[in-house]
Protein backbone atom coordinates (compact mmCIF):
# COMPACT_ATOMS: atom_id res chain seq x y z
CA UNK A 1 0.00 0.00 0.00
CA UNK A 2 1.28 3.23 -1.48
CA UNK A 3 1.17 6.76 1.75
CA UNK A 4 0.54 9.43 -0.50
CA UNK A 5 0.86 12.90 1.36
CA UNK A 6 -0.72 16.28 1.59
CA UNK A 7 0.42 19.21 3.18
CA UNK A 8 -2.37 22.19 4.56
CA UNK A 9 -2.21 25.95 3.22
CA UNK A 10 -2.56 26.61 6.23
CA UNK A 11 0.05 28.85 7.58
CA UNK A 12 1.05 29.86 4.13
CA UNK A 13 -1.73 31.69 3.13
CA UNK A 14 0.82 34.88 2.64
CA UNK A 15 2.57 32.85 -0.02
CA UNK A 16 1.55 33.29 -3.79
CA UNK A 17 -0.07 29.69 -4.46
CA UNK A 18 2.89 29.50 -7.25
CA UNK A 19 5.40 29.37 -4.83
CA UNK A 20 3.35 27.53 -1.89
CA UNK A 21 3.07 24.93 -4.69
CA UNK A 22 6.30 24.66 -5.86
CA UNK A 23 7.67 24.58 -2.00
CA UNK A 24 4.95 21.50 -1.42
CA UNK A 25 7.06 19.71 -5.19
CA UNK A 26 10.57 20.61 -3.66
CA UNK A 27 9.85 18.56 -0.47
CA UNK A 28 7.79 15.52 -2.02
CA UNK A 29 3.88 16.11 -1.75
CA UNK A 30 1.40 14.76 -4.11
CA UNK A 31 -1.60 17.07 -2.43
CA UNK A 32 -2.44 20.35 -1.00
CA UNK A 33 -5.17 20.58 1.67
CA UNK A 34 -7.54 23.93 1.32
CA UNK A 35 -10.37 25.43 0.77
CA UNK A 36 -11.65 26.30 -2.66
CA UNK A 37 -12.52 29.72 -4.05
CA UNK A 38 -15.49 31.09 -5.40
CA UNK A 39 -14.81 33.76 -7.87
CA UNK A 40 -14.49 32.37 -11.41
CA UNK A 41 -10.83 33.74 -12.37
CA UNK A 42 -9.45 32.11 -8.98
CA UNK A 43 -10.98 29.09 -9.84
CA UNK A 44 -9.60 28.82 -13.10
CA UNK A 45 -6.20 29.76 -11.77
CA UNK A 46 -6.14 27.38 -8.70
CA UNK A 47 -7.37 24.31 -11.51
CA UNK A 48 -4.66 25.23 -14.47
CA UNK A 49 -1.83 25.50 -11.22
CA UNK A 50 -2.69 22.09 -9.54
CA UNK A 51 -2.38 21.03 -13.14
CA UNK A 52 0.84 22.53 -13.97
CA UNK A 53 2.69 21.32 -10.60
CA UNK A 54 1.04 18.25 -10.60
CA UNK A 55 -0.91 18.11 -7.63
CA UNK A 56 -3.91 16.81 -6.39
CA UNK A 57 -6.82 18.42 -4.06
CA UNK A 58 -7.67 17.47 -0.98
CA UNK A 59 -11.04 19.58 -0.30
CA UNK A 60 -11.24 21.10 2.99
CA UNK A 61 -14.84 22.14 4.17
CA UNK A 62 -14.79 24.64 7.42
CA UNK A 63 -17.33 27.21 8.00
CA UNK A 64 -16.53 29.33 10.58
CA UNK A 65 -18.92 31.71 10.76
CA UNK A 66 -21.19 31.69 13.70
CA UNK A 67 -24.52 29.92 12.97
CA UNK A 68 -27.90 28.48 13.60
CA UNK A 69 -28.18 24.59 12.39
CA UNK A 70 -30.52 25.04 9.80
CA UNK A 71 -28.37 28.11 8.19
CA UNK A 72 -25.37 26.11 8.90
CA UNK A 73 -27.26 23.01 7.34
CA UNK A 74 -27.89 25.17 3.74
CA UNK A 75 -24.28 26.84 3.59
CA UNK A 76 -22.20 23.45 4.19
CA UNK A 77 -24.67 21.64 1.61
CA UNK A 78 -23.57 24.49 -0.77
CA UNK A 79 -20.30 24.81 -0.10
CA UNK A 80 -19.90 20.79 -0.23
CA UNK A 81 -21.46 20.63 -3.61
CA UNK A 82 -18.73 23.34 -4.89
CA UNK A 83 -15.88 21.52 -3.48
CA UNK A 84 -17.01 18.36 -5.23
CA UNK A 85 -16.63 19.84 -8.58
CA UNK A 86 -13.04 20.34 -8.29
CA UNK A 87 -12.88 16.57 -8.40
CA UNK A 88 -10.74 16.33 -5.65
CA UNK A 89 -9.61 13.44 -3.86
CA UNK A 90 -12.23 13.63 -1.03
CA UNK A 91 -13.29 15.96 0.81
CA UNK A 92 -12.26 16.73 4.49
CA UNK A 93 -15.12 18.31 6.98
CA UNK A 94 -15.17 20.24 9.74
CA UNK A 95 -18.53 18.59 10.06
CA UNK A 96 -20.67 20.70 12.92
CA UNK A 97 -20.70 21.94 16.00
CA UNK A 98 -20.30 20.68 19.63
CA UNK A 99 -23.24 22.88 21.44
CA UNK A 100 -25.52 21.29 18.36
CA UNK A 101 -27.62 18.88 19.35
CA UNK A 102 -27.16 14.93 18.53
CA UNK A 103 -30.21 15.23 16.20
CA UNK A 104 -28.91 18.75 14.82
CA UNK A 105 -25.78 16.74 14.11
CA UNK A 106 -27.38 13.75 12.95
CA UNK A 107 -29.15 15.82 10.14
CA UNK A 108 -25.70 17.47 9.00
CA UNK A 109 -23.86 13.53 8.79
CA UNK A 110 -27.19 12.41 6.63
CA UNK A 111 -26.52 15.60 4.96
CA UNK A 112 -23.06 14.64 4.04
CA UNK A 113 -23.55 11.42 3.24
CA UNK A 114 -26.49 12.55 0.51
CA UNK A 115 -23.91 14.56 -0.98
CA UNK A 116 -21.00 12.13 -1.23
CA UNK A 117 -23.75 9.60 -2.79
CA UNK A 118 -24.55 12.15 -5.51
CA UNK A 119 -21.18 13.41 -6.34
CA UNK A 120 -19.03 10.35 -6.25
CA UNK A 121 -16.24 12.19 -4.08
CA UNK A 122 -16.12 11.12 -0.74
CA UNK A 123 -16.42 13.12 2.60
CA UNK A 124 -14.41 12.06 5.62
CA UNK A 125 -15.49 13.86 8.81
CA UNK A 126 -12.20 15.12 11.40
CA UNK A 127 -12.01 14.88 15.03
CA UNK A 128 -11.77 18.51 15.91
CA UNK A 129 -12.31 20.41 18.80
CA UNK A 130 -15.86 22.44 18.33
CA UNK A 131 -16.84 20.09 16.21
CA UNK A 132 -19.67 16.97 16.40
CA UNK A 133 -16.45 14.96 16.81
CA UNK A 134 -14.64 16.78 19.85
CA UNK A 135 -14.33 13.97 22.13
CA UNK A 136 -14.63 10.11 21.85
CA UNK A 137 -17.71 9.75 23.64
CA UNK A 138 -19.72 12.06 21.48
CA UNK A 139 -17.80 10.31 18.46
CA UNK A 140 -19.05 7.18 19.40
CA UNK A 141 -22.45 7.85 19.44
CA UNK A 142 -22.40 8.83 15.47
CA UNK A 143 -20.34 6.04 14.21
CA UNK A 144 -22.87 4.24 15.93
CA UNK A 145 -25.90 6.17 14.21
CA UNK A 146 -24.19 5.80 10.89
CA UNK A 147 -22.26 2.94 10.21
CA UNK A 148 -21.09 4.11 6.85
CA UNK A 149 -19.12 7.02 8.32
CA UNK A 150 -15.70 7.75 7.97
CA UNK A 151 -13.42 9.97 10.14
CA UNK A 152 -10.23 11.81 9.32
CA UNK A 153 -8.15 11.00 12.61
CA UNK A 154 -6.62 13.94 14.19
CA UNK A 155 -6.56 12.39 17.54
CA UNK A 156 -4.47 15.27 18.75
CA UNK A 157 -7.74 16.95 19.49
CA UNK A 158 -9.10 14.49 21.48
CA UNK A 159 -6.25 14.13 24.00
CA UNK A 160 -6.25 17.03 24.68
CA UNK A 161 -10.06 17.37 25.58
CA UNK A 162 -9.60 14.60 27.49
CA UNK A 163 -6.64 15.67 28.84
CA UNK A 164 -4.94 12.01 27.96
CA UNK A 165 -2.95 10.01 26.08
CA UNK A 166 -6.75 8.24 25.82
CA UNK A 167 -5.06 5.01 27.07
CA UNK A 168 -8.52 3.99 29.00
CA UNK A 169 -10.00 4.20 25.68
CA UNK A 170 -8.44 1.38 23.83
CA UNK A 171 -11.62 -0.37 23.36
CA UNK A 172 -12.51 2.71 21.29
CA UNK A 173 -9.80 3.83 19.73
CA UNK A 174 -10.06 0.56 17.77
CA UNK A 175 -13.39 1.50 16.58
CA UNK A 176 -12.11 4.93 15.69
CA UNK A 177 -8.98 3.70 14.06
CA UNK A 178 -11.24 1.02 12.00
CA UNK A 179 -13.28 4.23 10.66
CA UNK A 180 -10.23 6.44 10.08
CA UNK A 181 -9.99 7.19 6.10
CA UNK A 182 -7.93 9.67 6.58
CA UNK A 183 -5.01 11.14 8.47
CA UNK A 184 -3.78 14.49 10.03
CA UNK A 185 -0.46 14.31 11.21
CA UNK A 186 -0.52 16.21 14.21
CA UNK A 187 0.80 15.53 17.57
CA UNK A 188 -0.79 16.81 20.50
CA UNK A 189 -0.57 15.65 24.15
CA UNK A 190 -2.27 16.34 27.26
CA UNK A 191 -2.50 20.28 27.68
CA UNK A 192 -2.31 20.79 24.19
CA UNK A 193 -3.27 19.70 20.39
CA UNK A 194 0.37 20.58 18.80
CA UNK A 195 3.36 19.95 20.88
CA UNK A 196 6.41 22.34 20.77
CA UNK A 197 8.42 20.02 18.13
CA UNK A 198 8.24 16.39 18.03
CA UNK A 199 11.65 15.53 18.10
CA UNK A 200 12.10 16.81 21.36
CA UNK A 201 13.01 14.36 24.32
CA UNK A 202 10.32 15.47 26.15
CA UNK A 203 7.85 14.80 23.59
CA UNK A 204 8.46 11.24 23.30
CA UNK A 205 5.45 9.50 24.64
CA UNK A 206 3.31 11.55 22.85
CA UNK A 207 4.72 11.02 19.62
CA UNK A 208 5.30 7.54 20.32
CA UNK A 209 1.17 7.09 21.14
CA UNK A 210 0.11 8.62 18.14
CA UNK A 211 2.83 7.16 15.53
CA UNK A 212 1.34 3.59 17.15
CA UNK A 213 -2.45 4.99 16.47
CA UNK A 214 -1.43 5.97 12.98
CA UNK A 215 0.34 2.75 12.05
CA UNK A 216 -2.54 1.09 12.79
CA UNK A 217 -4.76 2.96 10.79
CA UNK A 218 -2.45 2.21 7.73
CA UNK A 219 -2.65 -1.82 8.76
CA UNK A 220 -6.35 -1.51 8.72
CA UNK A 221 -6.37 -0.19 5.33
CA UNK A 222 -4.13 -2.65 4.09
CA UNK A 223 -6.12 -5.44 5.53
CA UNK A 224 -9.12 -4.05 3.40
CA UNK A 225 -7.19 -4.09 0.32
CA UNK A 226 -6.74 -0.63 -0.10
CA UNK A 227 -3.60 0.37 -2.62
CA UNK A 228 -2.86 4.14 -0.90
CA UNK A 229 -3.55 6.04 1.96
CA UNK A 230 -3.80 10.08 2.46
CA UNK A 231 -1.90 11.01 4.78
CA UNK A 232 -1.60 15.18 5.66
CA UNK A 233 1.62 16.26 7.67
CA UNK A 234 -0.32 19.38 9.72
CA UNK A 235 1.32 20.40 12.23
CA UNK A 236 0.37 24.21 12.02
CA UNK A 237 1.60 28.06 12.60
CA UNK A 238 0.66 29.95 15.46
CA UNK A 239 -0.93 29.75 17.75
CA UNK A 240 -0.83 26.33 17.44
CA UNK A 241 3.05 26.03 17.27
CA UNK A 242 3.73 27.74 20.64
CA UNK A 243 5.64 30.95 20.30
CA UNK A 244 8.68 32.52 22.76
CA UNK A 245 6.80 35.08 25.53
CA UNK A 246 6.75 38.77 24.16
CA UNK A 247 8.29 38.34 20.57
CA UNK A 248 5.68 35.86 19.19
CA UNK A 249 8.21 34.06 17.71
CA UNK A 250 7.98 30.63 16.77
CA UNK A 251 9.42 28.18 18.50
CA UNK A 252 9.86 25.37 15.35
CA UNK A 253 9.08 25.93 12.14
CA UNK A 254 6.20 24.53 10.34
CA UNK A 255 7.77 23.29 7.80
CA UNK A 256 10.53 21.44 9.33
CA UNK A 257 8.49 19.61 12.01
CA UNK A 258 6.20 18.52 9.26
CA UNK A 259 9.18 17.11 7.18
CA UNK A 260 10.72 15.23 10.32
CA UNK A 261 6.88 13.87 10.88
CA UNK A 262 6.63 12.99 7.39
CA UNK A 263 10.05 11.26 7.91
CA UNK A 264 9.06 9.12 10.48
CA UNK A 265 5.52 8.04 9.48
CA UNK A 266 7.61 6.73 6.06
CA UNK A 267 10.16 4.87 8.36
CA UNK A 268 8.05 3.56 10.58
CA UNK A 269 5.67 2.14 8.39
CA UNK A 270 8.27 0.34 6.41
CA UNK A 271 9.40 -1.24 9.36
CA UNK A 272 6.07 -1.93 10.34
CA UNK A 273 5.10 -3.09 6.65
CA UNK A 274 8.75 -5.26 6.24
CA UNK A 275 7.84 -7.53 10.03
CA UNK A 276 3.83 -8.08 8.78
CA UNK A 277 5.35 -9.64 5.65
CA UNK A 278 8.29 -11.23 7.18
Amino acid sequence: MKIQFSYPIWGSEHLTLETFFQKLKDAGYQAVEMGVPSDKSDIDKLQNLLKEYDLKLIAQQCIHTPLDAEAYMKAMEDYLYHLASFQPVLINSHTGRDYYSFEENCRLFALCEDVEKKSGIPILHETHRGRALFSTNSTKNFLDQFPALRLTADFSHWCCVSESLLKEQQDFMNLAMQRAGYIHARVGNEQSPQVNHPAAPENKEAVNAHVNWWMNILSNAKNRGEKEFWICTEFGPSPYLPTLPFTNQPVASQLEVNLFIKELIVSSWADKDKSSNY
